[in-house]
């Protein structure tokens, strides 16, 4: 049996034993030989912090099972969000520090705050930064699979350095003081290894949406989430068709996407076409306007999830001609975006080439950023030798440091010692291991999703306040799976897999990058990582509400289910190959991001945004006496360079109070 979307028991063509649920594999967490598991949520919350970050053997990374927002790390913040948490919180005991600045959040935002603060105040200036998570980074988590013969890396969270917006001066600045030569990415990465083995991208055909399981060769990888300028050739695009489990007709309906040229908005001009594009969604269009098979529609609905967190039929048709979805060269276009386009469906060629991937995706800019504020935890001197240096997380939080991480410490209050207009200092309220704690400083930046801010700064203007409610985050699961090795992939000539009918949408090998004395997997009886993500969309609702609903359905969804899930989808989608998910997996972690992706606005959803009025997020991201609000909410933009651009910019709203 096996847990349907709509969370009932629906039937399994696989036993629990064929697909090797009773298999001993690296799928718990354990600290202190307590197993992190669902039903650990029941225990009380002191049991989480049982090994402190002090100790030697404190190490999250090698964890595996449930991660990203992992138990123990959101069931204060939900108490203080239900009003319940102060109701019996008792009474904060005050540690007696006093900082220069506590910044509230350790992702990428708060450690580049925390580094621009140094570097304005000086090398002395004392910062203490708290993160309601077991490791620091936020969404750029590094995951490792250790096993007798070597270490694997995955990415857990954000996957490189890239945007589709050229890096500021500012983003691109910091990335250079870390040393990361980003125009040598291609001495690192085998662009023609998988080719080499004769592999290519696929798309798994379900039996449940298109009448049979099917893998067949995908004839334009961007359904499968790869860049633009990267459609597959005439030879591919016939076997797709003799292939594909879809109907006649939604073969020619694919045909006549590429090829017609009728004009299907005759009499409009290029303005008046853009504006109707902004106001439908792709689903819309493909429809009601070009009136293409069901089929078609079925097979491209997940397309746009890696970006946006919803299918087409939350995406506006403009933003899927600007990401060069089929269907728009008839409309004959002009290349200037038109009013309301999502910043990512905007092509340049400068951001196309700005990009590099680490192999344990943007955790290495976290880390050689705690290296910079903190030398002694990580040890090296060199952008590539901290791929392989291990974290000492006992160093994190020294009394002789003038920077102090401080883990498994959410925030539930932080407010200015006495009126904002005049106030000297901030006060700041954390829970750790059950118990309240208060530190000051003499200010405070907020580097935390901006939805749980209300609930900690309740002096904030209520304006501000809604402004800052209105970031609904992307829910997102990136799973890392270690298997024995990836010959049953060659079998099948695929390296990735788009699966718009399954559990996880997409799911390729770990992309081969060999820096810094780690390898990449070079040869198919090798052991590998798979990744594999999943946006928990509920089609049919705006944006907002279907990520309302995703995230409900990732907290409430346990991971043995979860596991399930991932297990029957290798056996269905490479099984074909010889691929035997009760021998050939040997770890699986699942990054649980309920709270994901920044929210970026949507013309459908969003009328500010076509309109170009004031955003929320600038709202949002006001200053309040010592109080500044970073993180990539307040830009609206889910990346790395804005989580950066807007910790700049809190720094320097500071240094003006």
């Amino acid at each position: 049996m096996g847990k349907g979307r709509d969370g009932k028991f629906q039937e399994c063509e696989f036993s629990d034993k064929e697909l090797g649920m009773n298999r001993e594999i690296s799928r718990r967490d354990f600290m202190n030989g307590v197993a992190l598991t669902v039903g650990a949520a029941m225990l009380p919350s002191p049991v989480f912090g049982m090994l402190p970050q002090t100790m030697p053997d404190y190490y999250p990374p090698a964890l595996t099972g449930l991660r990203g927002s992992h138990v123990g790390s959101f069931e204060v913040m939900h108490s203080v969000r239900d009003g319940t948490f102060w109701d019996s919180a008792g009474a904060a005991s005050d540690t007696g520090e006093r900082y220069d600045l506590i910044v509230v959040g350790g992702g990428i935002s708060g450690l580049s705050a925390a580094h621009f603060f140094r570097k304005q105040m000086g090398p002395n200036a004392r910062v203490l930064i708290l993160d309601n998570h077991d490791d620091f980074g936020g969404h750029a988590k590094r995951n490792e699979f250790h096993s007798d013969r070597h270490m694997m890396l995955g990415f857990g969270g954000t996957f490189s350095i890239e945007s589709p917006a050229p890096y500021s001066p500012v983003a691109k600045g910091l990335i250079e003081e870390l040393g990361v030569d980003v125009p040598s990415y291609h001495k690192y990465v085998n662009k023609k290894l998988y080719r080499s083995h004769g592999m290519h991208p696929h798309i798994f055909f379900d039996k449940g949406g298109f009448g049979k399981d099917k893998l067949v060769i995908n004839p334009d990888p961007r359904y499968g989430g790869e860049s633009r300028g990267s459609g597959g050739s005439i030879r591919v695009f016939k076997q797709f068709l003799k292939d594909a489990p879809i109907s006649d007709q939604a073969k020619k309906d694919l045909r006549r996407l590429y090829t017609e040229k009728k004009d299907y908005m005759p009499g409009l001009s290029d303005e008046e076409k853009k504006a109707r594009l902004a106001r439908m969604s792709y689903e819309s269009y493909l429809t009601d306007v070009v009136k293409v098979s069901p089929d078609l529609v079925k097979m491209f609905k997940a397309m746009p999830q890696p970006l946006f967190g919803v299918g087409i039929d939350a995406v506006a048709a403009q933003d899927a001609w600007g990401l060069d979805a089929p269907g728009f060269d008839c409309l004959k276009l002009s290349p200037a975006p038109g009013k309301g386009m999502n910043r990512d469906a905007i092509p340049n060629d400068e951001a196309e080439k700005y990009f590099f991937h680490f192999p344990d995706g943007n955790a290495t800019i976290a880390r050689l950023l705690v290296r910079k504020l903190i030398p002694d935890a990580i040890p090296g001197n060199s952008t590539t030798d901290v791929v392989l240096a291990k974290a000492d997380y006992s160093k994190l939080d020294r009394d002789s440091s003038p920077v102090r991480i401080r883990l498994n410490s959410t925030v539930v209050r932080v407010k200015h010692v006495g009126d904002a207009s005049s106030a000297k200092e901030v006060e700041v309220t954390y829970s750790q291991d059950g118990k309240l704690y208060s530190a000051k400083g003499g200010s405070c930046i907020l580097a935390c999703w901006h939805v749980v801010i209300p609930y900690i700064c309740e002096e904030l203007p209520e304006k501000q306040r809604q402004a800052l409610g209105s970031a609904a985050k992307v829910p997102l699961l990136y799973t890392n799976v270690a298997i024995r090795n990836w010959t049953a992939f060659q079998k099948l000539k695929t390296n990735a897999i788009y699966a718009p009918g399954m559990y996880h949408t997409f799911m390729n090998l770990d992309i081969p990058v060999s820096i810094g004395g780690y390898e990449c997997s070079k040869r198919p009886e090798n052991p590998i990582v798979v990744h594999m993500s999943r946006t928990p969309c509920h089609p049919g609702l705006p944006a907002r509400d279907q990520h309302v609903r995703g995230r409900m359905e990732l907290y409430t969804t346990s991971f043995e289910t979860m596991e399930r899930k991932i297990r029957e989808q290798f056996a269905r989608t490479v099984g074909a190959g010889g691929f035997d998910p009760a021998n050939d997996i040997t770890a699986i972690t699942v990054n649980r991001w309920p709270h994901g992706y920044a929210y970026e606005y949507n013309s459908l959803w969003d009328k500010f945004w076509l309109e170009g009025t004031e955003t929320p997020c600038e709202v949002a991201r006001k200053p309040f006496g010592r109080i500044a609000i970073a993180n990539a909410d307040a830009g609206a933009y889910a990346y790395t360079d804005c989580a950066i651009d807007q910790a700049w910019r809190a720094v320097g709203e500071l240094a003006k109070a």
